[in-house]
């Protein structure tokens, strides 16, 4: 038997960005039951910081899904004003028609005018509508979502119709252009499934293959018992070798996240790279140079004589001098 204090819950709700309704209920008060034999269950730290980082990242959602309601309200307002536009003189034009204000020659005159308009902002309205298309249609990202353009990794601060707005690594503001982000591929972490990760070493070919087998079984054994941040079941083979000297073995695992929260991803790895530093300390695995043999077949003649000249100062002629 065991007595413990009641659970006091209460519901979280959030909205995500897919239009869902999550309904996550969370205890408020830590378990602080008491075993027959007198060993309290303490607190699991992994799972209260489990639960602190759900609700930032909550926190997170709820800022994101802010800004790209608030972003997307404000292009909606502005396409709408686009249209209303366009709109009105298309109508200013059809009750000037029916009117009979505008003539046949005026209207000849017209249309060749908005010909001469056509040529000089053709460009533009083309990159105007490939813009529309591109945010409303094709719609890559929204606001807060890590992206890699070119090779660059950069988080979407905000979102035009014409232009978007992102920010890199070291706070710098970025604007692209819509109509180019559309010729570019986008990679979206955010919305890309729980991403795989690799690490590499590199061993000498003298080293016993018991060692590596047993460095296996240990970084095995640690991945797999941190659930939390890791997928069972990781692959550890011999990759390459190289110059018949070098053997390199790979580590390829999976996150339970994806790279959105770059930070924790390299937190995690970090943590991995150190836990392997020190098995490999433990089992005394270290890389060591493989011996080169060196042959000189020739040396070229020295240009100086090997004594030195009659005037050199030796040490008692030093000595003299400085008496």
């Amino acid at each position: 038997m065991y007595s413990a204090t009641a659970y006091k819950s209460r519901t979280l709700l959030l909205f995500f960005r897919c239009g869902t309704l999550v309904r996550d209920t969370l205890p408020t008060q830590s378990c602080d039951a008491v075993v027959t034999d007198g060993a309290p269950c303490l607190p699991c730290p992994s799972k209260r910081l489990t639960r602190h980082r759900s609700r930032v990242n909550a926190f997170r959602e709820r800022r994101a899904l802010s800004l790209t309601l608030n972003d997307t309200k404000t292009a909606v307002i502005k396409l709408h004003k686009i249209v209303n536009v366009l709109v009105s003189i298309i109508i200013i034009l059809i009750a000037a028609t029916s009117l009979n204000i505008i003539t046949t020659k005026s209207l000849v005159f017209l249309s060749s005018q908005i010909v001469l308009v056509a040529f000089v902002f053709g460009n533009t309205c083309k990159n105007v509508f490939e813009c529309i298309i591109f945010l409303f249609v094709i719609h890559p990202f929204d606001v807060g979502d890590r992206c890699e353009i070119d090779g660059v990794q950069m988080v979407v601060e905000e979102m035009n119709i014409l232009t978007t707005v992102f920010l890199r690594y070291d706070n710098l503001k970025i604007l692209f252009p819509n109509y180019i982000l559309l010729t570019k591929p986008i990679h979206n972490f955010y919305r890309s499934p729980d991403m795989g990760d690799a690490i590499e070493f590199l061993f000498n070919i003298a080293t016993p293959v018991e060692k590596i087998t047993l460095m296996r079984q240990r970084i095995t054994s640690y991945i797999e018992n941190k659930k939390e941040h890791w997928y069972p079941n990781p692959m550890i083979i011999l990759k390459d070798m190289e110059s018949l000297h070098t053997l390199r073995i790979a580590v390829w695992l999976q996150h339970r996240i994806n790279y959105q929260d770059i930070a924790e991803r390299w937190t995690r790895r970090a943590l991995l790279i150190e836990e392997c530093i020190k098995i490999f300390r433990e089992l005394d695995l270290e890389y060591r140079f493989y011996p080169v043999n060196v042959n000189v077949n020739s040396m070229s003649t020295l240009n100086y004589p090997l004594v030195p000249p009659h005037n050199w100062p030796t040490e008692g002629s030093k000595e003299i001098a400085h008496s």
